[in-house]
């Protein structure tokens, strides 16, 4: 079997709020709708085609186009895990629910814990709150860069990060701060990702760059890319898909820059890899103008990558089949600076699949893992229910 699953998370692209929106302080977030408000010009055609409009929920944006205008099957699915961060997202994307939320620290990290790390690494540490990483190092920096003591930090998320001026504490040192970190963050101090946050000084000004790294525990199961390897085939992950997963049921990593050479990197995978997954996620959406609640450029981002889509469909091959996702939401406009418990859409496009079929709402999103399971001849995952009986011709 030379079939192919093209699966694209658009990273906290949500299309309005869940049922259970108000647990997480969430009521009324819709990201593709605000995003596109708050974004003149607003024009996104391919997505459109493939069904983006059409989606249940999405009504209030105006993109509905004719069913007969359609390329692509669409619908939205519904998070059973509980939480609305990156990882859950995407272990529930492929196949594995978290009925126990990953924990967060809202206050900090124990003081007992940040004693411990500080005898770890040898130095003390700054910082130990919940903050925006942009507003941190501005901050803290130049405390930072007097003393060399790193800056450590978290979010609503279940994430130690640390951020550190590379002049100041080099990369791989940083790294190796973090592979620390990993290490200790378990049982009671349980953490769902260490973060790197390398940053540096141009005109004047503390600038983040794109060596982050991300140290994630592993699935606490197999998933769907587990089952692809199983089965034979390659599981090509393209940007922080090998940091969510830790590495597991991945054959073929390559790291990004940011979402336009995420888009690059999967047509040049959709060149090489013979069989199986490739698996991409654009993270820009999220970091950049999620949480920097900055709709615009979120409106521009999903433009931007809307424009790139002939050019990923232009590289399928007959037997391929695409697919386009998200992970969670991050309304631009949203109150604080954290995710948002919404909907995801799934839009799915390949010479083999019916056009304008509406798959409604989905009640989990394991159901696109189960399905793209079934698409590659693997074992089925744990969760979900697959739909590729409704989408093919």
């Amino acid at each position: 079997m030379s079939r192919r699953v093209i699966l694209i998370v658009m990273d906290s692209l949500g299309v309005g709020e869940e049922p259970d929106a108000e647990q997480y302080g969430d009521l009324g977030s819709h990201t593709l709708l605000h995003a596109m408000q708050g974004t003149p010009g607003f024009s996104i055609p391919n997505l459109q085609r493939l069904g983006m409009g059409n989606i249940q929920g999405c009504e209030p944006c105006g993109l509905a186009l004719p069913t007969g205008e359609l390329t692509g099957a669409f619908g939205r699915m519904r998070e059973r895990s509980k939480g609305k961060d990156t990882i859950t997202g995407h272990w529930e994307i492929a196949g594995l629910e978290t009925d126990i939320p990953f924990k967060t620290y809202p206050n900090g990290f124990p003081e007992e814990f940040i004693t411990q790390f500080q005898d770890a690494i040898g130095t003390e540490v700054i910082g130990n709150k919940p903050a925006s990483g942009t507003v941190i190092i501005e901050e803290l920096g130049p405390e930072h860069e007097a003393t060399g003591k790193p800056i450590v930090y978290t979010s609503a998320d279940s994430v130690f990060q640390i951020a550190a001026n590379t002049a100041v504490i080099p990369l791989e040192r940083l790294y190796e701060i973090c592979e620390i970190a990993r290490k200790m963050l378990v049982g009671d101090w349980a953490c769902g990702r260490v973060i790197a946050r390398p940053y540096v000084i141009k005109d004047g000004k503390r600038v983040r760059t794109s060596d982050r790294r991300d140290y994630s525990v592993s699935p606490s199961g197999k998933t769907l890319l587990d089952h692809v390897i199983e089965a034979g085939q390659t599981v090509y992950a393209v940007g922080k898909i090998h940091d969510i997963f830790n590495g597991q049921g991945i054959t073929t990593s390559v790291h990004t820059t940011g979402n336009m050479n995420g888009v690059d990197c999967t047509i040049e995978a959709e060149q090489s890899v013979e069989s199986g997954l490739i698996f991409t996620n654009l993270v820009d959406f999220d970091s950049l103008y999620g949480h920097r609640r900055n709709p615009e450029g979120y409106g521009r981002a999903i433009m931007e990558f809307d424009r790139r889509i002939p050019e990923i469909i232009s590289a399928m091959r007959d037997e391929d089949l695409l697919i386009l996702t998200a992970d969670h939401g991050n309304d631009p406009i949203h109150a604080g600076t954290d995710h948002t418990r919404e909907y995801v859409p799934v839009l799915l496009y390949g010479q083999g699949i019916r056009c304008g079929v509406d798959l409604k709402t989905r009640q989990t999103f394991a159901d696109l893992g189960q399905t793209a399971a079934e698409y590659l001849g693997a074992e089925p995952v744990t969760h979900g229910t697959s739909f590729l009986s409704e989408i093919l011709k």
